[in-house]
């Protein structure tokens, strides 16, 4: 009997307020971007079929609010993540610091079989904002910070622009799907 498919991918987006979380989702599900969001109270997710090597699949991907009261989320909202994304604000100096705290959480709550190895990406948002003049995190930096993580990979976007934003979902999904089906084995 052939073996059953894991045919939903979940991926969970971490990352401080206002970094542009949802504009990311937004852009990537619905190729729009909206001026008019509202902060996401706990959590929200949004679905998209992906196809990669003709096969099939549903990537759910979850965002949660940013606010550190909602993060007792925590386990049950980690629970069965095939990858993670954690977000900055190019912009925002506090919102780069903060990564290691994101992925800490993440690595406890999760406890993913093999915390060495479980996919992460890392995005650095917003930066089409004042034509890149208000930018204080250098992209030399980040990606420093992603190879001293184990390599992490690492693309700078624009949700309002949708630069980079199909791109670094397409390394999200094929790293859940990797993710996902080490799992099965």
């Amino acid at each position: 009997m052939p073996s059953r498919r894991r045919t939903l991918l979940k991926v969970i987006i971490l990352g401080d307020s206002g970094v542009g979380k949802t504009s990311l989702m937004n852009q990537y599900v619905n190729k729009k971007f909206s001026n008019q969001y509202k902060a996401t109270i706990g959590a929200d997710f949004l679905t998209k079929e992906v196809q990669f090597e003709d096969r099939l699949f549903t990537l759910q991907i979850w965002d949660t609010a940013g606010q550190e009261r909602f993060q007792s989320l925590g386990v049950a909202f980690y629970r069965g993540a095939d990858c993670c994304v954690l977000v900055y604000d190019v912009n925002s100096m506090k919102s780069f610091d903060n990564l290691n705290n994101w992925r800490e959480e993440f690595l406890i709550q999760a406890s993913p079989s093999d915390p060495e190895n479980f996919p992460f990406v890392v995005l650095g948002n917003k930066i089409d904002v004042d034509g890149g003049n208000s930018r204080v995190v250098s992209e030399k930096k980040a990606r420093a910070w992603c190879a001293s993580k184990g390599n992490i990979p690492y693309f700078e976007t624009s949700a309002k622009e949708g630069i980079n934003v199909e791109e670094a979902f397409q390394v999200i999904a094929k790293d859940a799907l990797k993710s996902g089906e080490e799992e099965e084995m």
